[in-house]
């Protein structure tokens, strides 16, 4: 029903799906080591493709995205942003609003901040702009698969098999650490002045890797956003409460 497409973007051959042909464009942003199915597969079945045209795809060396596998220069995410603004352009998408998970949500707000003459509008979940020493206890302690639920590792082990341990090993490693060496722990939050559409950011009070302050600081700092929180909520709020997820994230974006 649904056929992805490879399109070339700079020196990657991208995987994408383009479904829908609503008005109103939409891109959404996987978080680490995420892809079309594993992050949004509720969402693309979700949302109603009458109003909304869905492009969905797997960042560079992510997911069918590959070869070559993921690396982690210390701009990964300003790399992954400017790959998914040539993608829309390559796509002849103008404008369109951004929605990003995790890692995806950091794409996204760096994607916005840098074009906001595209962003229609912004919707990010289990985000945050920066990282404080202390949390890299929290990812050392996701470095063990077997703490993750099912419903997160189960997709990515479908997806990378065996090595996606190791996979997420060099995310660790490279990623975290490099952001703490090189940046002092800021992810992008000398961008969020610069976010001007309206925003919405969703949160999971129980989310076990992004502590709550975060999300009130991107409310806080983020010009015309607002804050929705999940009481019960964990990391993947768009999973667990995918209906009222959808439902939700749409009345945004359907409103004037």
């Amino acid at each position: 029903m649904f056929r992805e497409q490879k399109i070339k973007i700079g020196d990657y051959y991208i995987n994408y799906l383009k479904v829908g042909n609503g008005p109103r464009n939409l891109l959404f942003v996987p978080g680490a080591y995420g892809s079309i199915w594993t992050n949004f597969k509720l969402q693309v079945e979700g949302f109603d493709r009458e109003k909304f045209t869905l492009v969905l795809w797997d960042p560079p060396g992510y997911g069918n995205s590959r070869p070559p596998d993921r690396d982690f220069p210390a701009d990964f995410y300003e790399r992954d942003a400017d790959c998914a603004y040539e993608l829309m352009k390559a796509l002849k998408l103008p404008t369109y609003s951004i929605l990003g998970w995790c890692d995806g949500g950091i794409v996204s707000m760096i994607l916005t901040s840098k074009h906001p003459e595209v962003t229609e509008k912004l919707v990010i979940w289990g985000s945050k702009a920066f990282i404080l020493p202390h949390e890299i206890a929290v990812y050392d302690k996701f470095r063990d698969l077997d703490v993750w639920s099912d419903n997160l590792k189960n997709p990515m082990l479908e997806l990378y098999g065996e090595k996606f341990g190791s996979y997420w090993a060099k995310w660790t490693d490279n990623a975290i650490y490099s952001v703490l060496k090189t940046r002092e722990g800021n992810i992008c939050s000398d961008r969020l002045k610069e976010i001007k559409c309206p925003t919405l950011i969703l949160y999971g009070e129980k989310d076990p890797i992004v502590e709550t302050m975060h999300a009130s600081y991107l409310q806080t700092h983020i010009e015309n956003s607002r804050l929705y929180k999940y009481p019960k909520g964990k990391h993947n709020i768009h999973i667990k409460y995918a209906e009222d997820f959808n439902r939700r994230v749409q009345e945004f974006l359907l409103q004037p």
